[in-house]
């Protein structure tokens, strides 16, 4: 535990169009500025398309680019088309079969369309200790995995917003228990305790990390995760002895839904109005959907999806972008974060120095962060010399949006056409302040 110009629209009545690809005005300042033919650095850049085409020349040139072919079936994989992506990253492994992040993609490939038996081989190759743990959980499910059940959607509301958002979530028909979300998480995540509650067998067991905190994870097989009315069922989870952020009243949250979660459904995370949808992934609930958000201020946006769980769309740092960003939307307390470097290309000051987890970050408070429409000022964030985020993903990131900045709105991913949908009572809510 990874570029399109936005819709110029006066509203989403044609939420359903093709977003364009973005051309010379570039995934940053440096990009625009020195227009690149070469598919590597386009890919950088986060000029998918330009990049597929550039890598497709190759390999029409010469059909053992194994390098052309790997780049070829990641792109496809970061926009869901599995037919492309699996075509040409078994072709990049026949031509490099140790390459790890080839035979990675290859495994999240099948994963995401929960193929999971046939991810668990290319995860063996890995040979790593954490991908022999999901390849034996992936071998040990039986029958269909993430079987929803119940009706086209349900509608959940926040318990509260900080320090994440959370609701209620029953595992294996426990009484409900209070769940934050994630978009940084996987799939549930439980604590020791509900995880034993709920009679979870262990199946495997790896090492996990996060916020400075090593713990043993533990995989296993929940009967039932159930969401409001819609249930998950033969769904895999995890669970740790990690800390979590306390709540308001000083409770610790019994587990975190995450984006493996998410992608299963047409999924809004609603912070402005404090409620979480599911949906079931229908082309008639789709329609459902943009007609409900017709008249909202709000906009669409590319989205694409790394590292098997990050989200990726286009965003921009006062004026600079738009240039490609994750969001994480953990990260209680802030609403951004950059390095070093993309904040002096912003031209956003530095605040104090703090040391967090044996890291320095800078304390900083943009005038003005934005996806696409959506503006927030003023928000507190940090930049540090290496935030990691990206980190394997192999293109370059401006930013990673976390928690306080999506507080006014409501956030809907769309994973089979790739579309991010951010809506809200205004496009500019903190204008006036």
């Amino acid at each position: 535990m990874h570029r399109r110009q936005f819709l110029q629209r006066a509203g989403l009545a044609a939420a359903g169009a093709a977003l364009p690809v973005l051309g010379t005005s570039g995934a940053n300042a440096a990009a625009a500025s020195s227009p690149s033919t070469d598919p590597d650095q386009l890919f950088k850049d986060g000029r998918f398309k330009e990049a597929e085409r550039g890598y497709r020349r190759r390999l029409r040139e010469n059909a053992d680019d194994a390098h052309a072919a790997g780049q070829i079936g990641y792109i496809a994989l970061l926009s869901n088309r599995f037919a492309d992506a699996e075509k040409f990253l078994r072709q990049a492994v026949t031509l490099k079969p140790d390459d790890q992040f080839l035979l990675y993609q290859l495994a999240d490939c099948f994963v995401r369309q929960d193929r999971l038996a046939d991810a668990a081989p290319w995860l063996r190759k890995r040979g790593t200790t954490v991908d022999g743990a999901y390849a034996t959980l992936y071998e040990r499910i039986e029958g269909t995995p993430w079987q929803v059940r119940g009706p086209q959607s349900t509608r959940i509301p926040f318990l509260g917003l900080d320090p994440l958002p959370h609701m209620e979530v029953s595992i294996n028909g426990t009484p409900p228990r209070i769940f934050q979300l994630d978009t940084g998480a996987t799939t549930a995540g439980l604590t020791m305790e509900l995880a034993r509650e709920a009679k979870i067998d262990v199946v495997s067991t790896s090492m996990g990390s996060a916020d400075g905190q090593r713990f043993v994870m533990y995989h296993g097989i929940a009967e039932s995760v159930r969401i409001g009315d819609i249930e998950v069922r033969n769904a895999p989870v995890h669970w740790n002895e990690a800390v979590r952020p306390p709540l308001p009243d000083g409770s610790q949250a019994q587990g975190t839904i995450g984006t493996v979660h998410f992608y299963h459904f047409l999924t809004t995370m609603d912070y402005g109005h404090k409620q979480f949808v599911l949906r079931r992934k229908t082309e008639a609930n789709l329609r459902r959907f943009r007609a409900e958000i017709k008249r909202l201020p709000g906009d669409v946006l590319p989205l694409w999806l790394a590292k098997d769980h990050f989200p990726v769309t286009l965003g921009s740092l006062d004026d600079y972008g738009p240039g490609v960003v994750t969001f994480d939307t953990g990260g209680p307390g802030r609403g951004m974060g950059t390095s070093l470097e993309m904040a002096k290309r912003a031209g956003i000051a530095l605040g104090e120095p703090e040391v967090i987890n044996g890291k320095v970050r800078y304390a900083i408070t943009p005038e003005r962060i934005s996806l696409g429409r959506a503006t927030r000022r003023r928000v507190k964030g940090w930049a540090e010399e290496n935030p990691r985020v990206d980190d394997g993903m192999m293109f370059d990131t401006i930013a990673n949006f976390t928690h306080d900045y999506f507080k006014p709105f409501a956030i809907t991913f769309d994973y089979t056409h790739m579309n991010l949908y951010i809506t809200g009572d205004s496009m500019d809510p903190d204008a006036s302040q």
